[in-house]
């Protein structure tokens, strides 16, 4: 009886798989921690095995499970991050500091990325974020608790700046699905989630199958590195949900699903304000389901997200067939990340939206984008930037230069998985495919740079760690292979073949982009850096 409580009160009361994360997360926000029995009436209230409660609840770094007469788990966890741009910043020193003192009633565990690399070190209490974080913040949030972040910018705040242009021309029949894959094709729009996939051929492929459709919003951004998505949330929620609204008139989805990583606490406290207003002003067309994760990096591939959604573990699905074929619940899905859908209301608000969206690109780039720059700059943050424009010029023209007493040495163009380049090839346009001859990649867009006061070694153990421990283990050469990986890098004298073997095996066998990308940073140690390498 205590279950069903507390999932009514969370308003999750229904025996549907695609409700059991959420129903985790209920219980575990109600009573502190996971029980046994929790599980075992969760299996009996969906008519499931035990063990397929228990497999999804453990596979979430989220969720503690503890046996039914264990005690009380700590009052507060307080959580430092280990990501590399926290590294950089004193992370581990922080890190060391509280869990040498830690205040009453709490306990201290290293977490990856937060998603708040400009602002690093960071740290959480529960996952409300202290950044940049002090021990003495964190002492003082331990005991005080931490303030709610601000509501978002309010509906009329941002109809009052041209908001809602594109969405109302939908609503009166002036944009039809035909013209906005049209305008799309002309913008030369990309997802700019990592993989940079047209966005107008995945609009195309979903309408190609019948409905019906979802469109479904990836906001799990867990890239060490990247944090734009946060920022386009933070700033301009009601832009990303406006955006969303038109995709999803664009592929005729019968229900949209937005997937917001747990880490961000405050902005589902803002997304679900900004619902509430659309839907008050009747602006909602389709059901708009908001989702939390539960702590798992994988699941910001596609179909590991769409597993996620559905109630399961977050292992990426075997493609063929696409999402847009057979996606979420089996139905054709287009699944777009927050920075795509932040874009579409400039694309399609005016007839020249297109025109000028991809006019604004550098070096015969496409269009514009968000960079998220960290690391040994004067002033981190996030650049809106030309497709195409340089590490060097990211750093000098919207970066305000490298931090005082750093040397410019070398920069990841794309996050963990995007590979490392030295300064002398910091003049490459940063765009889809521009970096593939250095056996590197954009992605996301997440920029961090290194200084001649940084261990490079260290660097690629770092990226090596996080991969290993966020690989969700489906397959053998991931699972296997980043761990043997970061045992390899431990050594005092790295076997370079032997790495170079693995790095190969580990890319060529892994079923999705964390195994092969995994090795990146290692390999362009090996490839740029030799002189490094220990």
């Amino acid at each position: 009886m205590a279950v069903q409580a507390a999932l009514a009160t969370a308003d999750v009361a229904e025996p549907r798989r695609d409700l059991l994360i959420q129903q985790l997360h209920a219980l575990q926000d109600t009573t502190g921690c996971l029980r046994e029995g929790h599980l075992v009436a969760l299996a009996e209230f969906h008519r499931l095995a035990p063990v397929e409660i228990f497999e999804t609840a453990s596979f979430y770094a989220h969720f503690e499970i503890l046996p039914d007469d264990a005690g009380s788990p700590p009052r507060v966890t307080l959580r430092v991050c280990e990501g590399l741009p926290c590294m950089m910043a004193g992370g581990a020193a922080l890190f060391d500091a509280a869990r040498q003192a830690p205040p009453a009633g709490t306990r201290v565990i290293a977490a990856p990325c937060m998603g708040a690399c400009h602002r690093a070190p960071v740290a959480t209490v529960g996952f409300e974020p202290i950044a940049p974080a002090t021990s003495e913040a964190l002492c003082a949030a331990a005991l005080d608790g931490v303030a709610s972040a601000p509501g978002a910018p309010s509906l009329d705040a941002y109809r009052a700046r041209g908001g809602h242009a594109a969405l109302h021309a939908v609503r009166d029949g002036v944009l039809t699905p035909d013209g906005m894959i049209g305008a799309l094709e002309r913008s030369g729009l990309r997802g700019l989630g990592g993989a940079g996939f047209p966005a107008a051929r995945k609009w195309r492929f979903a309408l190609a199958h019948a409905g019906p459709r979802h469109l479904v919003v990836n906001a799990d951004e867990g890239e060490p590195g990247t944090f734009k998505d946060r920022f386009c949330l933070e700033t301009e929620p009601h832009r990303v949900l406006e955006g969303m609204l038109l995709a999803a008139h664009g592929i005729g989805a019968a229900a949209c699903w937005i997937y917001l990583r747990d880490e961000y606490p405050d902005l589902h406290r803002v997304v679900t304000k900004a619902l509430e207003e659309l839907r008050t002003a009747g602006l909602v067309g389709p059901p708009v389901h908001l989702r939390r994760g539960a702590g798992a990096y994988i699941c910001g591939e596609e179909t590991a997200l769409l597993e996620s959604i559905e109630g399961r573990r977050g292992y990426p699905r075997h493609k063929p067939p696409f999402p847009g074929e057979h996606g979420l619940f089996g139905r054709p899905t287009v699944v777009h990340n927050v920075e795509t859908l932040w874009w579409l209301p400039d694309i399609l608000a005016t007839p020249d939206g297109a025109d000028r969206y991809a006019a604004s690109g550098r070096r015969g780039a496409t269009g514009e984008r968000f960079f998220s720059v960290s690391g040994r700059v004067r002033l981190p943050g996030v650049k809106r930037a030309p497709a195409g424009v340089t590490a060097r010029e990211l750093i000098e023209e919207f970066s305000g230069g490298m931090a005082e007493g750093h040397r410019f040495v070398g920069y990841l163009p794309g996050g963990a998985s995007g590979g490392i380049l030295p300064a002398d090839l910091a003049d490459l346009p940063l765009d889809v495919g521009a970096l593939d001859a250095q056996g590197c990649f954009v992605g996301s867009g997440a920029v961090i740079v290194l200084s001649d006061q940084d261990d490079l070694p260290e660097v690629a153990r770092n990226l090596l760690r996080f991969f290993r421990d966020e690989s969700c283990g489906q397959c053998t050469p991931c699972r296997v292979g980043t761990a043997k990986a970061a045992r390899l890098l431990d050594a005092p004298v790295w076997d370079r073949a032997l790495i170079a073997d693995l790095a190969q095996a580990t890319a060529d066998g892994s079923i999705c982009g964390l195994g092969q990308a995994a090795m990146n940073p290692v390999r362009s140690l090996l490839r740029f850096f030799p002189e490094q390498v220990p």
